[in-house]
């Protein structure tokens, strides 16, 4: 879709969200349009839709927002778009405004954010870094059963608990991953599935109250063109065609282990933030 013709920016109401474009647009005090949010060529790039759906439901105007794998810097535009304070880091920063710093040692006060938003490394699919601490470099279905990789993202998720004030949110988009196995025999689908998802939800409720959990469908042109589909119906595996949105809320007073089986009566589901 064109720039400066998108579709007009809404909340979404349910649990599905079917965005219509990577980016959309908006226009600045002196009336400026942007149309990108971000870089468009940067691999892996969280959907602009996505973070202003977050940020309109879970942020309020002076809320200050924290993306800890800032990547392209898409959070940063989104939240100077709704006029919310933003700090961004990365290992790799692309951009002047993009702090260097590991996700899992922000150089941030104790409960000094409202709200927290992760979009880290699927695994080692795509190439982030040079740097060895890059937690894209760990492998989620790897001979250690992924316990590298899981045990960096639980320090990175614990970091995002540390900084965020109580009672403030946390979302993580994350999609599951799957890999064919070596030297398998064409069509037998023999290959090392990795349910990246469930295992980072079960991580998040160790320090997070549950709030809702989000299909985002990926409107990516390449899996229906091409190679890929013919290439997955041949070999038996499936192509990835949504994502999981996990939105979380920290209330550190509620007593250890009330959430497991049901939701606190001081944790309230959605809405705008209290």
């Amino acid at each position: 879709m064109n720039p400066g013709r998108r579709p007009q920016l809404s909340v979404f109401p349910t649990t599905l969200w079917e965005y219509p474009s990577q980016h959309y647009d908006w226009r600045d005090a002196q009336g400026r349009l942007h149309t990108m949010q971000g870089d468009k060529d940067y691999a892996g790039a969280t959907p602009s839709w996505v973070i202003w759906q977050l940020l309109q439901r879970y942020t309020r105007a002076t809320d200050r927002v924290v993306d800890p794998f800032c990547g392209s810097g898409t959070t940063i535009d989104v939240a100077t778009s709704l006029g919310r304070p933003v700090k961004g880091f990365d290992l790799a920063p692309s951009r002047p405004d993009i702090q260097q710093a590991d996700a899992r040692t922000l150089p941030l006060g104790d409960q000094s954010v409202d709200f927290v938003f992760m979009d880290p490394p699927y695994s080692t699919h795509i190439e982030y870094s040079a740097d060895e601490r890059c937690i894209g470099k760990l492998d989620a279905g790897g001979d250690d059963g992924g316990a590298a990789y899981y045990r960096a993202m639980s320090e990175a998720i614990a970091e995002g608990h540390r900084i965020l004030k109580n009672r403030r949110y946390f979302a993580l988009y994350v999609s599951d991953s799957w890999r064919k196995k070596k030297g398998a025999p064409s069509g037998s689908g023999a290959g090392a599935f990795m349910p990246i998802g469930f295992e980072l939800f079960a991580i998040m409720r160790r320090h997070f109250v549950p709030v809702d959990i989000v299909c985002v469908v990926r409107q990516n042109q390449k899996l229906d063109k091409g190679n890929w589909r013919k290439t997955a119906v041949e070999e038996n595996f499936f192509l990835s065609g949504f994502n999981y949105l996990f939105i979380m809320k920290k209330v550190d007073d509620v007593v250890q282990g009330a959430g497991s089986h049901g939701r606190p009566k001081s944790a309230r589901a959605g809405g705008a933030p209290q």
